[in-house]
Formats: structure tokens, sequence, C-alpha cells
């Protein structure tokens, strides 16, 4: 999600467009995908964990079912998504030899985004390792993000993104409110710090509380940033939360080039409330 622009509402000029070239006949087919995750995993009595270093190549992630992506919102033209890339909405995350990084950006504020499947409790833990194989040039932006509480329905993804920049040259760290339409965020931290991640840094966010919400940001174990969700309606547009449910993720920006493979991360891992984080294999 850009730190550098406000989104704005997406006009419906072209909306016959959707049905004259059939794009809703790809949008009932992303719908059909979020079949599974919805029933997957009913009792959340228990606590979940999930752990990976990304060891297969897969176009988009799925690690054996275990990932949904942002283009499983479907498509549409009326609500901001591009014809040329098939009215999609948000991108989708690809890994290769461990690392995970963005697939494409079919839309401005269409951070490529992928979330666990499951039936995951509202505390959530989020880690991630940072890996540059090549440190990004040019102008912002370009993030690595990571999502908690997120949940993807047609047409939304709401929940909270903890997200920094890869570039030195433009330092920043950011929580972020998404309300549900594609283009609608809201940061939430206060104070801003002025802070970039590089190459083997560990990221971790946390989310706790249902109304007010804390979300916390760390770098490297030391707390970055906070804040705090009550509902208010702040920044864009839609719905505006407090999120209380919802599944943790990752995604990516890069507003800048198509370089995707420069920057992601190596490892991950989630909870919802145990300390132990076993492979991803394990879990359930």
């Amino acid at each position: 999600m850009s730190a550098k622009h406000v989104p704005q509402r997406f006009s419906a000029r072209i909306a016959l467009l959707f049905f004259v070239f059939g794009v809703t006949g790809c949008r009932n087919e992303r719908e059909d995908a979020l079949a599974p995750a919805a029933v997957a995993n009913p009792d959340m009595s228990k606590q979940h964990t999930y752990a990976t270093q990304f060891p297969k190549t897969e176009s988009p992630i799925s690690e054996n079912g275990n990932w949904i992506g942002g283009s499983s919102s479907g498509a549409s033209l009326r609500e901001g998504g591009h014809f040329w890339h098939r009215g999609r909405l948000w991108g989708d995350v690809e890994t290769s030899s461990g690392l995970a990084f963005g697939g494409d950006e079919p839309t401005e504020y269409g951070d490529p985004t992928a979330i666990l499947t499951g039936a995951w409790r509202p505390d959530q833990t989020v880690t991630a390792t940072v890996k540059i194989n090549r440190d990004p040039t040019g102008t912002c932006c370009h993030e690595v993000e990571l999502r908690l509480r997120t949940a993807i329905s047609r047409h939304r993804i709401t929940g909270y993104e903890a997200y920094c920049s890869v570039m030195a040259a433009y330092p920043y760290c950011h929580i972020a409110r998404w309300n549900g339409p594609n283009g609608s965020y809201w940061n939430l931290e206060t104070p801003t710090p002025k802070i970039y991640v590089s190459d083997g840094d560990v990221m971790k966010a946390t989310v706790t509380g249902t109304n007010p919400v804390v979300i916390t940001l760390f770098k490297n174990g030391i707390q970055v940033a906070q804040a705090i969700d009550t509902g208010s309606a702040g920044g864009g547009f839609g719905a505006f939360g407090p999120w209380t449910s919802g599944n943790p993720g990752i995604g990516f920006y890069n507003e800048h080039d198509n370089d995707w493979k420069d920057f992601g991360f190596s490892s991950f891992s989630a909870t919802d409330g145990s300390t132990q984080i076993n492979s991803s294999s394990d879990r359930n």
C-alpha cells in the first residue's frame, strides 16, 4: 500500500464492459475458489500455527491449499479493475527457491496478497524474514507487508497491514486498516517511524483486542510502531472496522517497476496464541 498517494474512488463509466467482454465469468470462477476456505478448520478452540520457508515454485502460492490469493476477490471493472488485467482488483503472491514475492499489481492499489486458509482466532502474531536480492532503485515505493485479521471476499479485502519500505532513500513503516473496497485504506499509526527494512531483517506484527483493536509492529525484536483502531472513519471509504476476525498473511507493493523478484520474504510464521511454530505440513 503506497505511503505517498491518497486513494480515489474509481469511475463506473466502463461498467458495461464487465458484461460485454465476459469478465463476469472470470469473477464467478474466482468466487468458487473461496469456498474451501470458508469451511476449513471450523474448530475455533484449536490453536493454529503455520511456518514455511517457501520451498516450492508456485504461481500463485498454495502450499497444498494453505493459502488463498488476492485475485480470489474476483474481477470487476466497475469496482476499479482494468480490462487488460482481466478485471482483477488485487494481485497474488508467488514463490520460487525460498522466496515469496509479488506476482503483479493489477490496479494502483492492488497489492499482491496472500492469506492463510482456515479458522484463526483473533489474537494473531505474524513473523517474516526480509529477503533483498537486489536493492530497488528509482522512486518510491517498494514495500513488504504483514497481514493480520485479513478477509478476502467478493470485491473486498478487509483487515490490518503492517508494512515497511525496503528502500533506504524512502524510509517509512506504517500500520494500515484495509476498509474493503479496492484503494480504500488508512494509515493508523502515531507517530510514523522513518525507518526501512534490509536483507535479513525480521518483521513481526501482532493484533489483540476487539474495540479498541491494538496492532503493533516490531523490527528485529524492537517495537517500531503501534496503532489503535476504534472504527472511526479516518481515511478511505467503505466500511471502517474495527476488524475482529480474519486470517494472517503477507503482501507486497511496487509502484515503480515490475522487478518483483528483487525483494520479498524468505520465511514466514504465524500463530494465534501458541508459542510453538510447527512446519507447514503440521498445521491443523
